[in-house]
């Protein structure tokens, strides 16, 4: 239905640099631990700012990191106040005073379990808030906003072959999960990314899901070539997406410039699907120079951003390159605190449920 492309100029990032900044990051994660409370710590004893672990084992299959939620209090009527402790389901539809269930429904005064139905009175809403069920006129307080439960599981951590994370975030009603895979962490051979998303109460129009990868072996070919040889036959890096309406692929493809720098390729190819096809092409007949302009402005918007954050890096190696990522590891921002507050008793809270043991892959 559309295709769209923009060729812009960033500056270049250098292929020894970079696979030696990701393996000192990499060895730097790998010599940590985690202590009682959750918290991470760097071989040298400071911690990770905004990394907790909520459960299982630090670096293992199934541990989950990520934000435990804070304790709710009831008044004095025995009510908890709208909005407050509402931390929304990923799949499901959550109580006042509760942590929404995984895929389940969650009651009031609950922290809902992962695959099932949570029973009113179990595992209360936190160390200080105790049962936040219905007030003394029997009434339960009409449900707020929710707010965003996330946690970040390790699907597999094996340094010298690959590393594993998946991503669950809830907020608002939209649940999404991110997986991420990186070959060969120690030096980068390729990325893989899949995403996927909805809304419980939406139905299927509220759906969509997609993949990327990035082939980063064949990005720093691409860019070795001569300026005067042909760009690679593949994108280094695509991407699909797809919903019940519509598809999108993009594909990244790099090529090097006559001054060192890199010409990057951007396509983007848009299609309809059912009835949105025909409707789709007659919008897009109006509206096709606006869509065009908006997408060279992200494109370029992208190659700034790039260009800025490579001008600001410090080209450091050996110990000064691993002093300088541990110290951003550990450097926590004003009037910020790690992931997590103090657990509750018998440990922090997870929204997610129990963590996973994982397969035979992912150890």
């Amino acid at each position: 239905m559309a295709r769209l492309t923009h060729t812009v100029t960033v500056a270049p990032l250098d292929r020894g640099w970079f696979e030696e900044a990701a393996g000192t990051l990499v060895d730097l994660l790998d010599g940590s631990r985690a202590r009682a409370d959750g918290s991470v710590l760097l071989a040298d004893g400071r911690a990770v700012a905004g990394l907790r672990l909520l459960k299982g084992r630090h670096l293992r299959a199934g541990a989950r990191y990520g934000e435990t939620p804070e304790p709710v209090t009831p008044g004095a009527d025995g009510r908890v106040p709208a909005g407050s402790g509402t931390n929304g389901a990923a799949d499901g539809p959550a109580r006042p005073g509760t942590v929404g269930a995984a895929d389940g429904l969650a009651r009031p005064g609950t922290v809902g379990a992962a695959d099932g139905l949570a029973r009113p009175g179990t595992d209360g809403a936190g160390a200080a808030g105790g049962s936040s069920g219905p007030g003394a006129s029997g009434g339960v307080p009409a449900p707020g906003p929710s707010a965003t439960v996330g946690a970040v599981v390790l699907r597999a951590w094996r340094p010298a072959h690959s590393v594993e994370v998946e991503s669950r975030v809830a907020e608002d009603g939209l649940a999404l999960r991110l997986k991420v895979r990186l070959s060969e962490p120690r030096r980068p051979r390729a990325l893989g990314l899949s995403l996927s998303g909805h809304r419980p109460a939406g139905g299927s129009l509220y759906r969509f899901s997609g993949r990327g990868a990035a082939d980063l072996a064949a990005w720093w070919a691409a860019v070795d070539r001569l300026p005067s040889a042909l760009p690679a036959a593949r994108p280094p890096v695509t991407a699909r997406a797809a919903h019940r309406l519509a598809k999108a692929r993009l594909t990244v493809t790099p090529h090097p410039a006559d001054d060192g720098s890199w010409r990057i390729s951007v396509v983007l190819s848009v299609r309809g699907r059912w009835l949105l096809r025909p409707v789709g092409a007659v919008a897009l007949f109006f509206a096709r120079r606006p869509v065009e302009r908006g997408f060279r402005e992200a494109v370029e918007n992208a190659a700034a951003q790039w260009n800025t954050a490579l001008a600001e890096l410090t080209p450091r190696h050996g110990e000064a390159l691993r002093a300088e990522i541990a110290d951003a590891l550990t450097e926590t921002e004003p009037d910020k605190t790690a992931l997590g507050g103090p657990a509750a008793a018998g440990g922090p809270t997870d929204p997610w449920g129990p963590a996973d043991t994982g397969g035979p892959e992912a150890r």
